[in-house]
């Protein structure tokens, strides 16, 4: 039987990477590109199946499982709300607007208070993204409701 939190996160994580990976390694081949749409997803694949064996094989120190403090759940979820509703609005807002909205919405509701350098990082890093994926990798992003 799996004793620790770690064991059994580490498993379910495996699992997922692997079933991630199979359908990375699905995505079809683009010819005349510098970077295959295959590229990133199993780096991130193998990158999170790295991790979940680490995870397995961390020692623990709990002797029971660990419970979530009370009030983090609705965290949790809230933030998992906000990742679905990034999801949705991905395409029909664009990449830079939707992540724009994401981070400062998320940074706020987590608690940090100092709203200047919050939309400064929301806005600069999806522009930088947006700039690195469109100019060099010629990978493109939803532009949504903007013009570029």
């Amino acid at each position: 039987m799996i004793k620790t939190m770690n064991k059994k996160m580490g498993i379910i994580l495996a699992v997922i990477s692997i079933i991630y990976l199979y359908f990375s390694f699905t995505l079809p081949e683009y010819p005349y590109v510098p970077v295959d749409s295959d590229a990133v997803p199993i780096v991130l694949g193998f990158i999170l199946l790295f991790l979940s064996v680490l995870l397995y094989f961390s020692k623990s120190e709990e002797a029971e499982e660990e419970k979530l403090p009370k009030g983090e759940g609705k965290v949790i979820l809230a933030v998992l709300g906000f990742v679905l509703m990034f999801i949705l609005l991905l395409e029909p807002l664009g990449f830079v607007l939707t992540t724009f909205l994401f981070i400062s919405i998320n940074s706020r509701f987590l608690g940090y208070k100092k709203w200047v350098s919050n939309i400064i990082v929301s806005l600069a890093l999806p522009l930088s993204i947006y700039f690195l994926f469109v100019s060099f990798l010629k990978i493109q992003l939803p532009s949504g409701i903007l013009p570029f």
